[in-house]
């Protein structure tokens, strides 16, 4: 773990135990023992939004029959999401590691190494687009809550964080366009120096036109962009379902606003690990909205976090042993190197 990051998971980790205490622990722990078994299957339904996000990454290769890969199954990319989801929820890796870990588990599943990289950052520029659009869904709702006057404060900071983002979102689509990888491996080679980079050079280009044959495809993009919103959308219910399991219950569009705006500020804090402590300040920031008490709010919270942890340790078991069975099989030469 590098030190920037050390710092930033103790600062979340300092306002995380601060809420909880600051609420008072006993409170939050009894309105999460309310919710029992539903937590289990609340991990479950997210097995929904998890499918169509894999969906829209599956979508965007191209069927080729040419000896060296073959087309992503669904299953294929239901496994990589579920892996590269795992280890951003539960590893200290920003938002970073988990496309690189997505990327390395279809290169092991027989994809090229350049087709799974441009399609993952095609994906995630997708799916962070569709992230945007529903956080407007929310302020939408929340014009009508924060017409009052009272949270009209919080209406504006949340379009500006919303705004930001869509501004770092864009700046990323037209790094693409430029030719990302070839620019950031230039970048690193001047620093660095003091060898052959060529051969690396010819990789980092290979991405990049990988990256632009893909946003030639606009329809493929657009369905894409059309299953991240939809899982975004659908993954509204575990909301519904979580607070229904806490014993406060909400309506569907209530559950929207808390999780179309909750995701916005989760995301903007993307450079905490698993945003520890902002999930939390953001839920208890938009729970006066929807009448929710603060001990829900952080119940709600901690409830998703139970389910990164039921479904995020079993995927970073199996990413543990994929990895040793891959490299044994490399080390007895049964799996070919595929560029």
């Amino acid at each position: 773990m590098t030190r920037a990051a050390l710092i930033l998971l103790s600062i979340g980790t300092a306002l995380f135990v601060g809420l909880l205490a600051w609420q008072g622990f006993g409170s939050v722990a009894s309105a999460l023992a309310a919710a029992g078994w539903g937590l289990v299957l609340v991990a479950v339904f997210h097995l929904v939004p998890l499918v169509l996000d894999a969906g829209a990454i599956a979508v965007l290769f191209r069927r080729r029959h040419d000896g060296v890969h073959h087309d992503v199954t669904l299953r294929d990319a239901v496994f990589a999401r579920w892996i590269g989801e795992s280890v951003n929820s539960l590893l200290p890796a920003g938002q970073i590691g988990g496309p690189v870990v997505m990327v390395r588990q279809l290169s092991q599943r027989g994809m090229r190494m350049r087709d799974a990289a441009a399609a993952i950052t095609v994906s995630t520029t997708a799916q962070a687009v569709a992230q945007i659009v529903f956080a407007l869904l929310g302020l939408l709702l929340f014009g009508a809550y924060a017409a009052h006057g009272a949270l009209h404060d919080l209406r504006t900071a949340t379009l500006i964080a919303t705004g930001v983002l869509g501004a770092m979102i864009a700046g990323f689509y037209y790094a693409q366009r430029r030719g990302l990888f070839g620019r950031l491996l230039g970048v690193v080679s001047k620093v660095f120096g003091k060898r052959d980079w060529s051969s690396l050079m010819t990789r980092a280009e290979a991405v990049d036109a990988a990256v632009q044959g893909i946003y030639r495809e606009r329809g493929r993009v657009a369905a894409s962009f059309a299953l991240s919103l939809a899982g975004w959308i659908v993954g509204t219910v575990e909301v519904w379902l979580a607070l229904r399991f806490l014993g406060h219950p909400v309506d569907w569009v209530d559950a929207l606003l808390l999780e179309s705006l909750g995701q916005a500020i989760r995301g903007a804090a993307f450079m905490i690990p698993g945003s520890l402590g902002v999930q939390e300040g953001g839920y208890l920031l938009l729970a006066p909205l929807v009448g929710l008490p603060p001990d829900a709010a952080l119940a709600l919270s901690l409830a998703k976090r139970a389910r990164e942890i039921l479904l995020g340790l079993p995927g970073l078991l199996v990413l543990h042993f994929s990895e040793r069975s891959w490299q044994r099989r490399r080390a007895t030469g049964r799996v070919p190197v595929v560029d």
